[in-house]
């Protein structure tokens, strides 16, 4: 058997941009003779490293990899490919994995990029043959076809702006528990991680793993191995296809597969880890800095010093800057200075005040008409399906607690009560910095809910404006294929595993975590970071937001966060696991 890849001559392998071999052919003719021809820069390097990158990116170079790592049967063949003088698009070769050509092209580039790392390394040395590699997209595709017929059915903007924050500030509740109860002098228990556990136990994390009792660490991985299993399988036995389901062996690669290398060394081993979070944290904020500091440096670089006076100090209606600065040396034109600022000042009141009334009036108007225009907007009182199980427990908690309000089972929650705002109170302590702020919110929200019009009840005209805002904004199917990419080039650049990342030193993890505190920071106004921290002082306000970033020092605490997301997701979109055990799915499903 060959232990070769199999090649076509017509095909052209990946190869780097043009202008990087003309660089090596020269470098190689010259033989460095010539040094200013045979060292680049720094500058040079890393632009060319980025350009390279990108060209990996876009849809043409991403159809070109797919097809040489998934479709090389076809060309070997000439499945439909002799004669033509473009290939085949990606969605004639490959079965659809979504509804979305876009969608299945990112999918796949990500899909190829696993099959070459972790099956062509191993599988080509036993067999040139691609039976297996499309067996195995012929189950991705049919799993993937059954996971959007499910997600249509769940409601995501509950999911994300309820049901996670849940979780959140439960999250951030117990913690801060756990710490206080920690250290209180008069506490039995000493470990946080005890004390969480007990408020928050978990089958995979039971029992609390301590440096003292060396059996509980080894006990406690394999709980976790166990339930990575049992939820894998859990899946599977409802999303495989039945001929696949009773292949026993095939069921069990699979769940290998997804149980190790996904759960197990993605989300566990890593996306547990704080200073991991802490690093995604900072990127995202300081994505979202990146388009209000173009902003800013483009317009400044265009505005000379005349332009940046405004057009009152221009015309001499305000005193300029430069003369606050500079100031007045003699009392006699200190004196004719004070006469003249007092007319000046009067008008310089004046126009501030047209001002603000020309920015409310704007406002105001954008307010009205965005309510205004919502009465068209699809409804929001859509009686939602739940299973048995969560109708019963639904009912159980509204007649346990007399005071929540009655609302049918199965209506949508109103945007304005749903826990994302809560676990952002909870974030901020707003209860403990500005217990004034809190209570003010409330009272909103009050009004919202049981005021004139219930204008933030359920289907009223704030709430369908809200949903929709979220549903344009955050929930729009068109971003998928952005972020597809953006997450394919971040964990494989050039479509290929990148480099092991070192764990960092606890000094590393120190400065890490600083830095998202900072990038954090930066996103508040100074005069508002001033007022909420009570502080001026820099150092005291990156305190303060390193001490509530501290909430994800513990990779075990963390462990429990993770995975009840974890499980709330896979709950949402597989509900038959929150009814029935796995033995019973694999049995209706094999007889």
């Amino acid at each position: 058997m060959s232990e070769s890849t199999p090649r076509d001559p017509n095909v052209t392998p990946l190869q780097p941009p043009s202008h990087l071999i003309t660089t090596s052919s020269t470098l190689g003719a010259t033989g460095g003779n010539v040094p200013n021809h045979t060292r680049a820069t720094s500058a040079t390097r890393a632009a060319e490293t980025q350009k390279f990158q990108s060209d990996t990116t876009t849809d043409k170079a991403t159809a070109a990899f797919i097809r040489r790592t998934l479709c090389i049967h076809n060309v070997l063949l000439g499945n439909g490919e002799k004669g033509r003088t473009t290939p085949r698009p990606i969605d004639e070769v490959l079965p659809p994995l979504t509804s979305s050509n876009e969608v299945d092209l990112q999918l796949y580039a990500i899909i190829s990029v696993i099959i070459k790392e972790f099956v062509h390394t191993w599988y080509w040395k036993i067999t040139p043959d691609h039976v297996f590699v499309n067996e195995v997209i012929q189950i991705i595709a049919h799993c993937t076809r059954a996971l959007e017929q499910r997600l249509r059915k769940v409601d995501l903007e509950a999911l994300l702006l309820d049901e996670i924050p849940e979780l959140l500030e439960a999250h951030l509740s117990s913690f801060r528990l756990a710490k206080q109860q920690a250290t209180s002098p008069n506490s039995l228990v000493s470990d946080p991680r005890l004390v969480y556990h007990m408020l928050h136990p978990h089958p995979a994390l039971s029992p609390v793993p301590t440096d003292l009792v060396p059996s509980t660490i080894v006990e406690q991985r394999e709980s976790e191995s166990a339930w990575r299993q049992l939820l894998v399988q859990g899946v599977l036995a409802v999303l495989l296809p039945t001929e696949d389901l009773e292949n026993g062996c095939l069921r069990s690669l699979v769940a290998e597969i997804f149980a190790e290398m996904i759960l197990g060394n993605g989300i566990s081993g890593k996306a547990c880890e704080g200073w991991l979070l802490w690093e995604g944290i900072t990127r995202i904020a300081e994505i979202l800095q990146t388009d209000g500091t173009k902003e800013k440096n483009s317009q400044s670089e265009h505005i000379s010093p005349e332009e940046s006076l405004t057009r009152l100090e221009r015309f001499g209606l305000l005193p300029s800057s430069t003369d606050e600065q500079t100031g007045l040396s003699t009392p006699l034109v200190a004196r004719e200075h004070r006469h003249k600022t007092t007319p000046v000042s009067i008008s310089g009141v004046f126009w501030a005040a047209v001002q603000f009334v020309f920015l409310a009036c704007i406002a105001a108007r954008a307010v009205i008409l965005s309510l205004a225009t919502s009465s068209s907007l699809p409804s929001r009182s859509v009686i939602t399906e739940q299973s048995p199980v969560e109708a019963s427990n639904q009912s159980q908690t509204l007649h346990a607690n007399a005071s929540t309000p009655r609302r049918p089972l199965g209506i949508k929650r109103p945007v304005v009560s749903m826990k994302l705002w809560s676990c952002a109170s909870r974030l901020a302590e707003l209860d403990i910095r500005m217990p004034w702020l809190l209570g003010f919110i409330s009272t909103l929200h009050r009004g919202a809910l049981v005021g004139p019009g219930r204008v933030g009840e359920t289907d009223g005209v704030l709430d369908r404006f809200l949903s929709h805002t979220i549903h344009t904004r955050i929930l729009n199917p068109a971003f998928l294929p952005v972020v597809l990419r953006t997450l394919r080039a971040t964990l494989f650049p050039n479509n290929a595993l990148g480099p092991p990342r070192q764990i960092p030193s606890d000094e590393e993890t120190r400065e890490i975590r600083r830095r998202c505190a900072a990038s954090l920071l930066n996103l508040l106004p100074p005069a508002v970071a001033k007022a909420f921290f009570a502080s001026h002082k820099r150092e005291v306000q990156l305190q303060e937001v390193d001490k509530v970033l501290s909430c994800l020092d513990d990779t075990y605490l963390n462990k429990h966060l993770i995975f009840q997301i974890v499980e709330l997701i896979v709950l949402r979109i597989v509900p038959e696991l929150g009814e029935r055990g796995v033995r019973d799915l694999l049995e209706e499903r094999t007889g």
